[in-house]
């Protein structure tokens, strides 16, 4: 079992914390949230389900010295619902952690009720005027896009998932040498459960008021080149990436996001983006969903276009929308949310996420998802 590693490693990471309660150092937050979701389950079968899921995240942050630092994220977990009976959930439950270490863990698992804890973030850092090094679960965030990243091969977004907030951690080591404010050389490595190291260089700069980074590795038994942008037209933002992919067996593909966003003064901000995913095809009946509901790819067809809108209502109702088009099959995903203000701690929101397309259509095959949620911060 993994809770004796996981209340070990987090004893590890907590105990610096503690030694810092009395100092000025030492940063304490976290949130509580309640979502509550009804939907039916797209594999291996259509089952209506509602799922109320309550999670606790404290986060502990500290620097014991000026060039040793740390960061815990610890998640405890309660799900609710018919989902727990699900065949879909019974799949998700059996499968392996996506990550290397295995830092989570179920201490109570009942036909009603699954209560899990897990490490979320849990890393050092070691900082000079120079030099940079991470080392544990952390966010590598590489790439530019909003929607899909060719680059960020670390960890891979799914634009479709509920809580577009949440993107899981890498075990990895992280080391940056500092050549100025703008530029900054970056190695990456990180190993695989069941398959070869991943491991990539990236060095990224800002030329004439663009910021650009290049990128070469090894994931899994991938070569990936990359290359991305960020900079302004006139008032609106601009961005783009690409990634050239050679695997050790099969074809190689390219992958490229091309983007735009403006802010107007009145809040409203727009977006759109066209992802090319040369490793997809155009062709449905070739689709690969076993690859896609593992989480292996994101996407399965070739092109995609991609658009949000956020706007302020009123300074405590904010509305949020992203649309995704499939151009191959034709199918469509459309989330659709109001976020209300209810304190300073407190946010309430209700949402719908709507899937549209032909029977075989990436979106066609998945259902209509309702969910509301509570979130306290603190």
């Amino acid at each position: 079992m993994c809770d004796t590693r996981l209340i070990y490693a987090t004893m590890f990471l907590f105990v610096p914390a503690c030694a810092l309660a009395d100092g000025e150092v030492l940063v304490f937050k976290g949130y509580y949230k309640n979502l509550l979701m009804q939907s039916r389950t797209a594999f291996p079968q259509a089952e209506n389900y509602t799922l109320d899921l309550n999670r606790l995240r404290l986060e502990v942050r500290g620097r014991p010295a000026e060039w040793l630092g740390f960061e815990v994220q610890y998640d405890n977990e309660a799900l609710l619902g018919s989902y727990l009976d699900t065949a879909q959930f019974a799949q998700l439950k059996a499968a392996s952690p996506t990550t290397y270490w295995d830092l989570e863990g179920n201490y109570l698992d009942s036909q009603s009720l699954l209560m899990r804890h897990r490490v979320h973030r849990g890393f050092v850092s070691f900082n000079t005027t120079e030099f940079d090094a991470y080392l544990g679960r952390q966010r590598i965030a590489w790439g530019s896009g909003r929607m899909w990243n060719p680059t960020d091969l670390f960890n891979p977004y799914n634009p479709a998932q509920l809580e577009r907030d949440e993107r899981t951690g890498v075990d990895a080591v992280l080391v940056e040498k500092n050549f100025s404010a703008l530029s900054r050389l970056s190695f990456a490595y990180a190993p695989q459960r069941n398959a070869p190291a991943s491991r990539a260089l990236r060095y990224r700069t800002n030329f004439a008021g663009t910021d650009m980074a290049l990128m070469a590795g090894e994931f899994r038994d991938k070569r990936v080149v990359g290359f991305e942008f960020t900079g302004r037209i006139g008032d609106a933002g601009v961005y783009g990436e690409a990634a050239h992919t050679r695997p050790k067996a099969g074809d190689a593909f390219t992958r490229g996001v091309l983007g735009a966003e403006y802010a107007f003064e009145n809040t409203l901000t727009i977006g759109a983006e066209y992802y090319w995913n040369g490793e997809g095809t155009t062709q449905r009946s070739r689709y690969d969903f076993v690859r896609l509901f593992a989480g292996e790819i994101q996407s399965v067809a070739k092109h995609y276009t991609g658009m949000h809108l956020k706007y302020d209502v009123t300074p405590l109702l904010r509305s949020e929308n992203h649309l995704i088009l499939n151009h191959d099959d034709a199918s469509r995903f459309l989330a659709s949310s109001l976020v209300y203000s209810l304190s300073g701690n407190w946010d309430a929101a209700a949402g719908v996420q709507v899937f549209s397309g032909d029977a075989g259509s990436e979106y066609g095959r998945l259902h209509n998802v309702y969910y509301m949620y509570l979130q306290r911060y603190f």
